[in-house]
């Protein structure tokens, strides 16, 4: 991947101002010793091939719904026609709240990432648009909302098992694929910048 040369999207100014609230590797953390700016602190998470922790970082840089939206394209390439009906559907429900992020489509991404009972990153994903807001408790009960970093970490993990998912040996190369996915969406693109894709 090329050097990045923007994420106009990331609002903060400092990397270490997202990482306040992410777990990451001791070498990543020796990345933030000179305080950089968000895109210097991905180039050099991506120099050193810092996949993972790189994925942490961009997850929770993003907007929760343009995250959410990473979520689910990079959970879309894992999707085969073996894939069970209830992974699809989280996908889908996950998808519907990034295009109409209502009160009714997080519920109801909730009540789909339920139905795969929390397996694979269509679930996980669809768990992002129902922690980017609102409240965990049942529509009945008093309000607790999400801690504010929840929608990273699905985001994280939805995006960490499409890595691994189907064919492990090859993770490095999806991350590869899927960060310059997120990249793209960081600068406003719809994390699909090339022909046929």
């Amino acid at each position: 991947m090329a050097g990045i040369v923007a994420l106009k999207k990331v609002a903060a100014p400092k990397a270490a101002v997202v990482c306040r609230d992410i777990e990451l590797d001791r070498q990543a953390v020796n990345c933030l010793e000179a305080d950089p700016a968000p895109v210097d602190f991905l180039n050099a998470l991506l120099e050193s091939q810092l996949y993972p922790d790189a994925v942490r970082f961009l997850a929770r840089a993003l907007p929760k719904r343009e995250a959410t939206w990473w979520a689910c394209i990079c959970t879309r390439g894992t999707i085969t026609q073996d894939t069970p009906p209830a992974m699809l559907g989280a996908l889908e429900a996950a998808e519907q709240w990034v295009y109409k992020p209502t009160e009714a489509n997080r519920r109801l991404a909730d009540a789909a990432a339920r139905a795969t009972s929390f397996e694979g990153p269509a679930a996980w994903a669809a768990m992002a648009a129902f922690w980017s807001e609102g409240s965990m408790a049942p529509e009945d009960a008093p309000a607790v909302p999400p801690a504010d970093n929840l929608t990273a970490k699905a985001v994280a993990g939805a995006v960490m098992l499409a890595a691994v998912a189907s064919q492990p040996e090859h993770a490095q190369d999806k991350y590869h694929f899927f960060l310059e996915q997120g990249v793209d969406i960081a600068n406003g693109g719809n994390g699909r910048p090339w022909p046929g894709q």
